[in-house]
């Protein structure tokens, strides 16, 4: 019985490197004089020459090639030897240090990085990646044409100074560096890029990262205004924090009217929530849900939000009505104002009413409670009083247990003042 042969392995290349002569072969014939004598050097060494090759006299001289940590081999062709030498050299020593680049990847434009980089950023949420999408834009416009290697962090710091002269609001510039640093540092990590340019020094400041809270007039004023069949949105988003894609998905199952809970399950059109706490259970008290039954009894339907004819109301025409009413209903209130605002009147409701960290991340269903600080911290009202009382409690127990009082320990304090300011021969005695 013959066994038929494995197909071997492939092995691996090991790594190797070195400068070759194309214009000469290995081999050498002795150097001869006029007489068929070999010539010999002062110390009497035979001379000899290198044989021609084939490629003598076309192309560049001297080619360097070396292997890198991944098997594969690189090669590039040098007029002089020295020059030859020193690209080897700093090529073998990067895959020492770790910071290795092919030089084929380091040809790849920051606009082929981004087209990659975006295929794999699609297993994010659709409104992350449209997110992505309008910031990669900005970036291309600037950059696509480069290499990835040519990116300095003068020419970042150049492009947000631009941004801003330009009438970019700084907290949009500060997203835009944050994405490109985002998409930059994926390159270090695929092998493309050696160093991020992207660093504390080229990101622009941050700006004013404080929400527009509505006052509570301006918020009846827009509510009064909005089309009767959609005052429940505008209900839900200031009192119960649903955002627009979530109202707009709100089932009318999805609200227990008797124990007072309303509970997302979805968002728009069919997708599931923003985050995995955005599925916990908001209690809203008895007059919303009053508010809400009055709305389901007026304008029926599977959703909550429902027009006359029982259809859902998508978010985009809760936002062209919002739009339409609030600049003629509440004035003052600024351009820029969405739906998304009113979350931030229940966040300033509940911090106004002493609610605590924990309680506003619960009712607003933020991931962590850090989010709601870093929007939210400066909302808190500072705390000078209980500090003070905090200190004075101990104080008081000091002076408690001396049996001293307030009034004594002053008179005390006042007579070594005056002790020390008069010299000693005026003291009295």
């Amino acid at each position: 019985m013959t066994t038929r042969p494995q197909p071997s392995t492939p092995q691996p290349r090991g790594r190797r490197s070195g400068v070759e002569d194309r214009w000469h072969t290995r081999q050498r014939v002795p150097r001869l004089d006029a007489h068929g004598n070999q010539k010999v050097d002062s110390r009497g060494n035979p001379l000899s020459d290198p044989v021609r090759s084939t490629n003598y006299g076309t192309g560049k001289r001297w080619r360097a090639r070396y292997v890198d940590e991944l098997g594969s081999e690189h090669v590039k062709g040098f007029d002089r030897k020295p020059d030859a030498q020193t690209w080897l050299d700093s090529q073998t020593a990067a895959i020492v240090q770790g910071t290795h680049v092919a030089p084929r990847d380091g040809r790849i434009t920051v606009k082929q990085w981004c087209e990659t980089w975006l295929e794999g950023y699609r297993v994010n949420r659709s409104g992350t990646v449209r997110a992505a999408q309008v910031h990669i834009r900005q970036i291309e416009a600037e950059f696509g044409h480069m290499q990835l290697s040519a990116v300095r962090p003068s020419a970042i710091q150049a492009w947000c100074a631009k941004l801003k002269t330009g009438g970019s609001a700084p907290s949009y510039v500060y997203a835009l560096h944050g994405r490109l640093n985002q998409v930059l540092e994926a390159a270090v990590y695929d092998g493309l890029l050696a160093r991020n340019p992207c660093s504390r020094r080229t990101s622009p400041p941050m700006g004013d990262q404080k929400p527009y809270v509505l006052t509570t007039e301006h918020l009846w004023s827009i509510h009064d205004a909005m089309p009767p069949h959609l005052r429940a949105a505008v209900a839900l988003g200031a009192f119960a924090g649903l955002r627009i894609a979530e109202v707009s998905a709100l089932k009318t199952s999805d609200v227990d009217f008797v124990r007072g809970i309303v509970h997302p399950q979805r968002q728009w059109p069919d997708k599931p929530l923003k985050t995995k706490g955005s599925d916990a259970e908001i209690p809203v008290p008895r007059e919303l849900t009053l508010m809400l039954s009055a709305s389901v009894q007026r304008w029926p339907g599977e959703y909550l939000v429902s027009d006359a004819e029982g259809n859902p109301v998508p978010p985009w025409q809760i936002d062209r009505a919002l739009r339409a009413v609030k600049a003629r209903a509440a004035e003052g209130v600024p351009d820029e104002f969405t739906f998304h605002d009113f979350r931030h009147y229940l966040a300033s409701l509940l911090i106004s009413k002493g609610a605590d960290v924990k309680v506003v991340q619960a009712r607003l269903r933020h991931a962590s409670a850090k989010t709601t600080l870093d929007v939210y911290g400066h909302m808190w009202p500072d705390a000078d009083e209980s500090t003070r009382t905090a200190i004075g409690e101990v104080l008081a127990e000091r002076m408690d247990s001396f049996g001293a009082s307030a009034d004594g320990l002053r008179t005390a304090c006042g007579r070594s003042e005056l002790a020390e300011r008069e010299p000693a021969g005026q003291r009295p005695i």
